[in-house]
């Protein structure tokens, strides 16, 4: 595997807002970036506006063999089939990475079948708008944004380093590194759980004129509300047992608020939100 820098040529399979940002992002510092998507309309566009120098709305063999890396943009069980069917299609030598947002199952299945001379580092841009298509892309979305590497023991040194360096090239401002499993079990909480709060609090109340008279935390709060229900009902399946154990772990928390106010009980209530402004105050810092 030769190291990922300039020269190095990318493939993007799956041209929505990630993929597309990926390939503006990269297409940017002058690396080759071509694409696959199924949407011929989402080809057109990323060539007629330079996010990509090559591309195909069907599995092209040329595009394929001709990259050094290929990132996998698409929903994880179409990621698993496409693997599937088309490794046969792979150099040896490949480097193939994602962007799904679980790990563990996707990681297992695809490592389970995967040819050994071509190597699938697991990465997880914690980046994204609540728009579609690689017409809403934009790489703006990656500063300051972080970046998680989720290697296993199948992984070479190199394959490693390589993963980081895109993520590097593509702008995030901070990499990391964890398994599978403790990648899952975080994603439970930062990611899963705060969706599924921003779902409840838009379904919670059937209002409809709350537009009119709500302020920005309740914006803030429900921003993430406006959700790709095939894509998110996907990864809460895939992720369940991870999510469960931290929406149980949000209700006790949440039910424990609710006796403190019940109770009258001011004096710990507000210890709860110091310590609630001292921890979000690490988040300011970075």
């Amino acid at each position: 595997m030769k190291p990922f820098d300039i020269d190095s040529k990318v493939l993007i399979v799956g041209l929505g807002l990630l993929g597309g940002s990926y390939a503006k992002a990269l297409s940017k510092k002058g690396i080759y970036v071509s694409a696959i998507d199924t949407r011929t309309e989402s080809i057109n566009y990323a060539l007629e506006n330079g996010i990509i120098k090559d591309g195909s709305d069907s599995v092209n063999e040329a595009l394929i063999k001709a990259a050094d890396v290929i990132v996998f943009a698409l929903y994880p069980k179409v990621f698993i089939n496409w693997i599937k069917e088309n490794q046969a299609l792979f150099c040896p030598g490949t480097l193939i990475t994602d962007v799904t947002g679980v790990k563990k199952c996707v990681v297992d299945e695809i490592n389970a079948v995967l040819r050994h001379d071509v190597e699938f580092v697991a990465a997880h841009p914690m980046a994204g708008r609540e728009v579609y298509g690689v017409e809403n892309s934009d790489d703006r979305i990656f500063n300051g944004a972080n970046y998680i590497v989720v290697p296993t023991e199948r992984n070479t040194k190199e394959g490693i380093d390589n993963c980081k360096k895109l993520g590097i090239y593509l702008g995030f401002a901070r990499i990391a590194e964890l398994s599978p499993e403790k990648h899952d079990e975080m994603i439970g909480f930062v990611s899963q759980l705060t969706h599924c709060i921003a779902v409840s609090l838009m379904t919670c109340c059937d209002d409809e004129s709350l537009v009119d008279y709500t302020g920005d935390s309740f914006r803030d709060l429900t921003r993430i509300a406006r959700i790709n229900d095939a894509m998110w009902s996907e990864l809460f399946m895939l992720n369940k047992d991870s999510l469960l154990k931290q929406m149980d772990v949000f209700i006790d928390e949440f039910r424990e608020l609710k006796n403190l106010i019940s109770d009258g009980n001011v004096p710990v209530l507000r210890d709860k939100m110091k310590l609630s402004t001292k921890r979000r105050a690490l988040f300011d810092r970075k």
